[in-house]
């Protein structure tokens, strides 16, 4: 039985990368660290929050790496004598990743109360009509 990419429908031309997207997408983990809200804001605005109590702002960086929004935090190493005689908050090092879809952007992050909001928005690009000359040959 043969595959049927659906790129290759005669009518999707240029979508292959959507399969790339889905493929990757899968790929991802499923780590529930740290856990997330995604909140829809308006018709054209979203909101991925990230409770990530106990990261400062210095712990953490949100980067755009090819159409996925990635977040990663790391805590610097605590040179205290600290004993804990129970440690249940965790202070692992993580990454997230979100795809983002064409025309979505990142608006602004910021944190607060230990919650990290990534504020999204969907950009409509303005209809564009073009004229292609045919060329005699």
């Amino acid at each position: 039985m043969t595959k049927l990419s659906f790129g290759a429908h005669p009518y999707l031309l240029g979508f292959d990368q959507l399969e790339r997207l889905v493929e990757r997408t899968a790929k991802s983990g499923s780590d529930a660290y740290p856990p997330y809200n995604i909140e829809q804001n308006g018709p054209d605005a979203f909101r991925i929050t990230l409770a990530v109590a106990g990261f400062a702002e210095d712990d953490l960086a949100i980067t755009m790496e090819d159409r996925a929004l990635v977040i990663r935090g790391r805590q610097a190493d605590d040179l205290g004598e600290r004993i804990f005689l129970h440690r249940g908050i965790a202070a692992r090092a993580f990454q997230r990743s979100f795809v983002l879809a064409d025309g979505v952007e990142v608006a602004g992050a910021g944190l607060e109360n230990g919650l990290l909001h990534v504020d999204l928005k969907r950009v409509m690009p303005d209809p564009v009509v073009q004229s292609i000359p045919i060329r005699r040959r």
